[in-house]
């Protein structure tokens, strides 16, 4: 475990043993332990000395061994005993707004509520209304911290975050006491989904960090109090999102930021190799024989390593270290790069994107060219095209096309993979395009060798141009159906077929961890927005992050090209193909 997993683990022993109703001094040296650590400037991993951890204050004999024993990621037997001794639905309850360890005992106790389902139905049957220490203003406080959780869930889409952090940045930096801020965490390295939001802030030396702490606890934004401590406090904002914001002297602010935007291997690492060189590094920075070394910012932490910058979006021990030592890191495609926008639905099927609101758009937005592709006749449910109205469908472009000359337009379909693998229209139609995009869009619990054998046939259609949603993902939906994406990429790069980055929020697959191999196998990328409504053509930013995570540069992405340059490349793609 490293040190933040260990005081969570210690903040944890302390409630569970409130809910056993233990003695109360033995509660307080865990919660006073935990403190101790977050506090201290150590840094704890397994090889820290047990006399090291004795000589902060808060923590003895006892909790030093305890602190060992997880840092070096043995089991407590104590911990796992404790957490045996306690259902995870009584744990569960403790997420409840205003339901403390005492209230969750109590119930417990007498009403033999143990679980938030239970807590539910006795409210239902008004059970807490005459309970000391309850009634009606409770039970209804605590109603709707059921409906709370049922809402909003241990992860939240990016997509759904991000602006919220934005905005409270924007307002941690109209304080006067603060000097810089800055998102951290998962929400940092741009993950599809986060659990909460971590932000970490530099202030003034001569600063008052109640001060700060009260400013931030009492945002417009905040739902409640977690907690406020003068290093860190906690709220839930009132979108159900849990926030942390930890301040420190300005000094130490790019020490601070490195750590707290992690990932965590990506840190054990890091300071494996700050330990190889006699350095040690944390949250409060680098030391060279209890000497600090300055930085100014996270680009100079690199520096003292040699290394080139990694960027946030890296910084998941998939190689970043090896490149950043040899130069060889990528230059990560930027959203200025992408030229064009593929996969758009328009009022011609399920879309009500018109083809002169979807012009003036990427006229405005300084795009080039865009790929309209609605959908096929078999998604009957989304207004797909029947191929007898295909023509129809083709003039009405080209006759859009002759009155507006400041966007390309490429006519594409999207054609839906059958069971057998074979696309929905004959090729006599699939000619008539520029591009196919190949999607599955029904019948998904099949096997694994027959999804994987569906998709690679489609794959290998003579007129197959992308390969979309590849592994039919919802986030916090639905899981990928059963499929072998180290296949479907082989396949792509055999038959010169293209997958999408669909960059719904909801999707964001191609996964990023699949792209650094689609990149070694030289298959191009498309970032598409899956654009339904005018709004969703934005979607390509959250593709753009997926491709960055994925080591994904200008030049492996296809619709980085220019207007021309995509023109000849889709006419040469299709002629190729089909000469085979």
């Amino acid at each position: 475990m490293d040190k933040n997993s260990i005081i969570k683990t210690l903040e944890e022993i302390s409630i569970m043993l409130e809910l056993k109703d233990e003695n109360p001094f033995k509660i307080r040296a865990y919660q006073n332990a935990a403190r101790a650590l977050e506090t201290s400037e150590l840094e704890l991993d397994k090889n820290t000395p047990i006399n090291v951890l004795l000589e902060i204050k808060g923590i003895g004999q006892n909790l030093a061994d305890y602190i060992k024993t997880l840092a070096s990621d043995k089991r407590l037997d104590f911990y796992e005993e404790l957490k045996e001794s306690i259902t995870p639905e009584l744990l569960e309850m403790l997420k409840i707004p205003s339901l403390g360890p005492k209230k969750v005992k109590f119930l417990f106790d007498n009403l033999n509520i143990g679980s938030i389902s239970g807590l539910e139905q006795a409210i239902k049957e008004n059970k807490l209304i005459d309970l000391p220490n309850f009634g009606r203003k409770t039970q209804d406080n605590i109603l709707k911290g059921i409906e709370s959780i049922k809402k909003f869930r241990e992860f939240y889409l990016y997509a759904d975050v991000i602006s919220e952090a934005k905005l409270i940045i924007n307002k941690l930096g109209l304080h006067k006491q603060i000097k810089r801020a800055s998102i951290a965490g998962s929400l940092r390295r741009k993950k599809e989904t986060v659990k909460d939001i971590d932000l970490v802030a530099g202030i003034k030396e001569t600063s008052d960090p109640m001060d700060i702490m009260d400013y931030f606890t009492s945002l417009d934004e905040a739902g409640e109090i977690i907690a406020k401590g003068d290093t860190k406090s906690s709220i839930r904002l009132k979108s159900g999102i849990n926030v942390d914001l930890r301040i420190v002297e300005d000094s130490k602010y790019p020490y601070l930021l490195h750590h707290f935007t992690g990932s965590k291997e990506h840190n054990t690492v890091f300071r494996g190799i700050a330990r190889d060189s006699g350095i040690k590094i944390n949250e409060y920075g680098i030391f060279k024989e209890d000497q600090l070394i300055k930085c100014r910012d996270e680009e100079e932490i690199y520096k003292v390593f040699n290394m080139d910058f990694i960027v946030p979006e890296l910084r998941e021990n998939n190689g970043e270290f090896e490149a950043a030592l040899s130069g060889k890191l990528p230059n990560l495609i930027e959203e200025k790069d992408l030229k064009g926008i593929f996969h758009i639905h328009t009022t011609f099927s399920d879309g009500n994107i018109t083809l002169k609101a979807l012009c003036e758009k990427l006229a405005s937005e300084g795009f080039e060219y865009a790929g309209i592709s609605d959908h096929s006749k078999s998604a009957f449910y989304a207004g797909g095209i029947k191929a007898e109205n295909i023509d129809h469908y083709l003039d009405e472009v080209d006759k859009f096309c002759s009155t507006w000359g400041k966007i390309k337009i490429f006519k594409g379909i999207e054609s839906d993979i059958l069971l057998g693998g074979n696309l929905d229209y004959g090729n006599e139609i699939l000619d008539k395009f520029d591009f196919i995009i190949a999607s599955i869009h029904s019948s998904f619990n099949l096997s694994e060798e027959e999804m994987t054998n569906r998709i690679i046939k489609a794959i290998e259609n003579k007129y197959t141009t992308i390969l979309a949603h590849p592994t039919g993902r919802l986030l916090l939906t639905r899981e990928p159906y059963k499929v072998d994406m180290i296949r479907i990429i082989n396949a792509a790069s055999e038959n010169n077929v293209a997958i999408e980055i669909n960059s719904s929020p909801f999707r964001m697959d191609l996964d990023w961890r699949l792209c650094k191999y689609a990149k070694e196998k030289k298959v191009k990328i498309f970032i598409n927005p899956d654009a339904h409504k005018l709004e969703d053509i934005d979607n390509y930013k959250y593709g753009i992050n997926v491709a960055r995570k994925g080591w994904l540069e200008k030049e492996d992405i296809a619709n980085s090209l220019e207007k021309n340059e995509m023109e000849v490349f889709l006419k040469n793609l299709k002629n190729s193909k089909k000469n085979k």
